[in-house]
């Protein structure tokens, strides 16, 4: 008994001829010949399908139209040599179809692999195909071939050469004439922009032949400027670019009315003495038939979707392509994750635009539904076909509510298996043409294959970002004064590491240290040069040096690794106690205060070279003064730079939204700041708002002499202290800890000693500095005999906590006491 999905896949070729009967007949060769490529992806295994025609002087055969992902995941490059051994030009030769894996194209090619079998001759080794596809070659009669690309090393069936054959035969008879020869038609230097063209050409330009001086940016300039970067991916396309170079746009008449007109052309390679050229032609798009903005509609598509990175620019991609161009109302676009389906776009996201089940059944801002509430739905994602519901149709309210005048639900396939659905809702009664109908089928093809490479993306993405976290500080301190919030914004633009980081590091006395950096490069060298950066930066901080000397530690840290990268940092050394700041900075850019009154201020001062550039830098420092109320702000460039954006109209603009801001609520204020970020590079930013200390520690210091009476000395110092500060409670264990400490530091270190007393709302800290890093080891067994080693034990018994800290070259022994 045959399964229904076999029932389903044994008639893949029949429907396959019935799509090809409703191509209308007033389709021209180009359109036909794309429609065809798309049916290739719909009704076939393939990811991509493409077709090479010789060129005009028969040396090679270039590539004519393409459809599906980008070619150069597979290798297929924009031309073969005819005489070649690339499978594209031995079945042209033969006349016969080839079906090859990926092991049996580098087996039998060799080490001419990325040569013949796929890339081009001067690709780049790092952009090696994928592995783990197959490729299929069919002649188109006499004139060239159709290729077909499926992921996996059996991607073809038989039924799926059965429709590639149908499709090939199809697509022989569609096959365009060289554009070369042809009214109106045009034939560009790439190299030099010189351009000839026909008078048919001009005439649609409104130019006479006087009025041409035989360069493309003279017709250029006539377009309406919002087609310009639609015109020129097409005019500066380089071997990278996909499709068959065809699009609408605009240009201005003489007399200020816009006309319409379609470019097609493909690009011919060049040679030693010959620069590659894009011969093509231009109609009035006004003369063409009726519905010729399908094909160009699925075009854009095409080329939106494969640029685009993540699920979410897939579906708004999606979305501007069909919502606009069908006048729906509402459309949904959500991937399928086991039984549920997981909603990336709504459009219009307003929630009362949608059916109250959902709003019921369906959670947060982006939702998810089972897909058992929805039984049409179910049915339509099972049979993997689109499904096409007029006015009145007897559908569940989950469903019919999308779409009371009319509903389109489009299965996204991919891969062997439905990466989502897609759901189009009229409110009134919609009328369902065969063209609309061939632009619904051919675009949930395109949307389904970009939707699992998004998800791959995003997935690879995620564990990128996870990778960058790590690396970063988990949370950020408490800080007694202060309240600190941290972002980091991975880039989108690319799976790379950034080497962006921020950090917090608390300092004796109440003093807190601030960094920003960032380290040249998105890549894991980058991101292992920044940690290793930021460990050295807090190690150097926590021994107690100033500023300057910190950020000199860390440049020659930097240069004695001999790495390529430099690193820029800002460092920010703050006193909460009295609300004063030093900071340094190593080719950063500067902080930007935000003062209580809502004034804001970009620190000016003299900075350094970045780190790892010169060994012999100076860093001087500058002060900052903050009072109460105070926001400071630290971050990278990707935050206030970018292509568009220099990097002083950035900061200006950081100041003002700062000043804009509400300080109390911090975290809100980073998210608003990073709402406009470039995501074309990662971006950290550090936000810290000084409130200052309610309660300020009181402080005494003592510099101990090295003479015989010095430990009586302290201990009498420490009993006026106590005694004017009212703490005579505490004075026997004080006193105590003061001598051993002080006992040790001249016995078993040499130089200066120095001893500090702070007092703490509930405990009084006693503090010993001296020279020596080596820090005090408390003994494990002492027996009678012995003369030493019970101070430790003796200052752990009278406190409540002890330890060690690194100052400057030595160390300091504190104990805190508590105060009943």
């Amino acid at each position: 008994m045959v399964s229904e999905g076999a029932a389903e896949h044994g008639t893949r070729t029949l429907r396959a001829e019935l799509a090809l009967k409703t191509l209308g007949g007033d389709l021209d060769p180009h359109e036909r010949l794309h429609a065809i490529l798309e049916q290739v992806l719909v009704f076939t295994s393939a990811t991509v399908a493409a077709v090479y025609l010789p060129d005009g002087e028969g040396e090679a055969l270039s590539l004519t139209a393409s459809a599906g992902v980008p070619r150069n995941l597979y290798g297929l490059s924009d031309s073969y040599p005819a005489s070649g051994t690339a499978p594209v030009a031995e079945t042209c030769r033969s006349g016969r179809p080839r079906w090859l894996a990926s092991a049996d194209l580098q087996r039998d090619a060799g080490a001419d692999v990325d040569r013949d079998a796929g890339l081009p001759e001067d690709a780049d080794a790092s952009r090696a195909p994928a592995e783990g596809f197959t490729l299929g070659v069919l002649p188109l009669r006499e004139r060239g071939c159709l290729v077909a690309v499926g992921d996996g090393t059996d991607a073809f069936d038989t039924e799926d050469r059965h429709c590639l054959d149908l499709l090939a035969e199809a697509a022989a008879g569609a096959t365009p004439a060289p554009a070369a020869g042809s009214g109106a038609s045009f034939d560009l230097a790439m190299d030099t922009g010189r351009v000839e063209v026909d008078d048919g050409l001009l005439e649609l330009f409104g130019m006479g032949p006087d009025d041409f001086d035989g360069r493309v940016e003279t017709l250029i300039a006539l377009t309406v400027p919002e087609d310009l970067p639609a015109l020129m991916s097409v005019v500066e396309a380089d071997h990278m670019s996909i499709g068959d170079r065809e699009l609408e746009f605009r240009i201005l008449q003489p007399s200020g009315e816009q006309k319409w007109l379609r470019l097609r052309g493909r690009i011919l390679p060049g040679g030693e003495l010959r620069p590659a050229r894009l011969v093509g032609t231009v109609a009035d798009a006004s003369t063409l038939r009726t519905g010729r903005g399908d094909v160009a509609r699925i075009q854009r598509l095409a080329a939106a979707l494969a640029t685009a990175g993540t699920v979410r620019d897939v579906s708004q991609a999606v979305v501007t392509a069909l919502r606009k161009p069908l006048q729906a109302d509402r459309i949904a676009l959500a991937e399928l994750e086991g039984d549920r389906l997981v909603v990336t776009v709504l459009d219009p996201p307003q929630p009362e635009v949608w059916p109250e089940v959902w709003r019921s059944e369906w959670r947060s801002e982006w939702p998810d539904a089972p897909v058992r509430t929805m039984p049409t739905l179910a049915n339509a994602l099972r049979e993997g076909r689109a499904g096409i519901w007029p006015a009145g149709a007897d559908l569940e309210p989950a469903l019919a509510d999308v779409g009371p005048g009319g509903l389109a639900v489009l299965p996204l396939p991919a891969g062997g298996r439905m990466a989502g659905a897609c759901l189009i809702g009229w409110d009134n009664p919609h009328d369902f043409g065969p063209e609309e109908r061939a632009l619904l089928t051919a675009a949930s093809g395109l949307a389904g294959q970009a939707l699992m490479r998004a998800h791959a993306f995003d997935a690879e993405h995620e564990l990128v970002g996870m990778l960058q976290r790590t690396l970063l500080p988990r949370r950020l301190p408490q800080l007694p004064g202060a309240v600190a919030v941290a972002r980091y914004l991975p880039t989108t633009a690319g799976l790379e590491v950034g080497g962006d980081w921020y950090d917090v590091i608390p300092l004796p006395d109440n003093h807190v240290a601030l960094v920003i950096g960032d380290v040249q490069g998105h890549n894991a060298g980058a991101a292992t040069l920044m940690g290793q950066m930021r460990t050295a930066l807090r190690a150097y901080a926590v021994e107690g040096h100033p500023p300057d000397v910190v950020v000199s530690h860390a440049n020659r840290l930097l240069m004695d690794m001999e790495t390529d990268l430099f690193a820029t940092c800002c460092y920010v050394d703050i006193d909460m106690e009295e609300g004063s700041a030093w900071y340094v900075r190593a080719g950063h850019i500067p902080p930007v205060l935000r003062h209580p009154n809502g004034s804001t201020e970009i620190s000016e001062s003299e900075g350094g070279p970045p780190l790892g550039v010169v060994m012999q830098a100076d860093f001087p420092m500058s002060p900052l003064r903050l009072t109460p109320g105070t926001l400071l702000a630290l971050t990278t460039d990707g935050l206030v730079e970018s292509a568009d954006v220099d990097v002083e109209d950035g900061l200006d603009h950081l100041a003002a939204e700062l000043s804009a801001a509400d300080p109390a609520h911090l975290g809100v204020v980073a998210d608003t700041l990073l709402g406009g970020a470039n995501r074309d590079d990662d971006v950290a930013l550090l936000l810290v708002r000084y409130d200052g200390m309610a309660l300020r520690p009181q402080r005494e210091n003592w510099s101990v002499w090295r003479v015989p009476q010095a430990v009586g000395q302290a201990r009498r110092y420490t009993r006026r202290v106590l005694r004017r500060w009212s703490v005579d409670s505490v004075a026997d264990s004080v006193l105590l800890v003061v001598s051993e400490l002080v006992t040790n530091a001249l016995v078993h270190t040499d130089g200066r000693v120095r001893l500090d007393l702070t007092l703490l709302a509930d405990r009084l800290r006693v503090s010993v500095a001296d020279s020596s890093p080596r820090t005090p080891m408390k003994p494990t067994v002492i027996g009678w005999e012995a003369t030493g080693g019970r101070g430790i034990l003796l200052v752990e018994a009278m406190s409540s906590a002890w330890g060690t800290v690194p100052v400057s070259g030595g160390k300091q022994v504190w104990a805190e006491i508590p105060i009943e």
